[in-house]
């Protein structure tokens, strides 16, 4: 009998009973449908020992780093502290380091934080002024500074949030900052596979950190990048992006823009059609897409279709409203 504590509940796994037959044994209220690992809607993280390996079968990688496992699907081998939620969100103190423009648009934004982070990279945080006023950006550096993170803040009409980090916040300023989220980083594992990366807009900062993570880790698989941006003042990095081609042969970049016309090297149309078209077997590549919901909705389906296991693919949609586009 393993003993399995859900904040101030406690509930007991008796021989042969899941952690989900426990907790709906006790009348504790817990997603759940198929009750066979195919849904994860039962997905809960344990706060202290590591899961059964066979209770996190299906799971991305990130997801079982973090001690995230399937409730329907695990037979506890000790008592377990879990955890239904996110945990309560803490900040951190930052200190504005640095703000210069990236484009017309974009500008970025180095902060200093008081303590350092653990993050991996391709992770975002939520960015906190004082009267409250928060969005989340994507963190656009890699683990070698734990505390100093870099945004790429991309500038909305009407977007309260980036508006004030463009015209007033000023170097020196502190803002606060949050603990790291988000399931879209890279994990220093499987160095030989293969990755693919694709863009649009501000989506290259959380790709930008997991690249030079990376290769900082001494990836060895092929990396192919795709930016895109509707027209060449979109784009930007274009020669840090150069220079790291030149460094490691085994990093591709390749920019895009979908209207007007562009200069040698920069190919025509949207990026992940482009990256769909010149890289159609995907079997056994890891995948990140940052961007355009549209996009990054679109080119999980496709790249799933050109092989790629949904385990291996990683997105992060820019919304509007929630995330970093403000």
């Amino acid at each position: 009998m393993k003993k399995i504590s859900l904040g101030d509940q406690v509930s007991f796994c008796y021989e042969g009973e899941t952690v989900l037959d426990a907790l709906l044994r006790d009348n504790i209220d817990i997603p759940n449908s198929c009750k066979q690992g195919a849904c994860q809607s039962c997905m809960v993280r344990s706060l202290d020992v590591e899961p059964p390996v066979a209770a996190q079968s299906g799971l991305k990688d990130v997801l079982r780093k973090q001690k995230h496992f399937l409730a329907c699907l695990c037979y506890p081998e000790q008592d377990m502290a879990i955890t239904l939620s996110q945990q309560p969100e803490f900040f951190t103190e930052g200190m504005v380091m640095e703000k210069r423009p990236l484009n017309q648009e974009t500008l970025l934004l180095t902060v200093e934080c008081k303590e350092p982070l653990d993050f991996y990279a391709g992770q975002f945080v939520n960015l906190k002024r004082a009267d409250g006023l928060m969005r989340s950006y994507s963190i656009a550096n890699s683990r070698l500074h734990d505390k100093k993170l870099t945004f790429h803040i991309r500038r909305l009409a009407g977007g309260r949030f980036s508006e004030w980090v463009h015209q007033e916040l000023l170097v020196g300023d502190k803002i606060a900052v949050s603990d790291p989220q988000g399931l879209c980083y890279y994990l220093p594992t499987r160095f030989e596979q293969n990755m693919l990366l694709i863009g649009t807009g501000s989506g290259l900062a959380p790709l930008a950190g997991i690249i030079t993570e990376a290769l900082q880790q001494g990836h060895t698989g092929d990396i192919h990048l795709f930016h895109g941006s509707r027209e060449m003042d979109g784009l930007y990095w274009i020669e840090e992006m150069l220079e790291l081609e030149r460094q490691y042969p085994n990093f591709h970049y390749t920019p895009c823009v979908s209207r007007g016309d562009s200069p040698e090297g920069v190919a025509v149309g949207r990026a992940n059609d482009i990256a769909l078209s010149r890289l159609p077997d995907l079997k056994g590549w890891r995948v990140f897409l940052c961007g355009h919901p549209e996009m990054v909705n679109e080119t999980k389906r496709q790249a799933y279709l050109n092989g790629a296991s949904l385990k291996d693919i990683y997105a992060d949609a820019f919304h509007v409203a929630s995330t970093s586009l403000d």
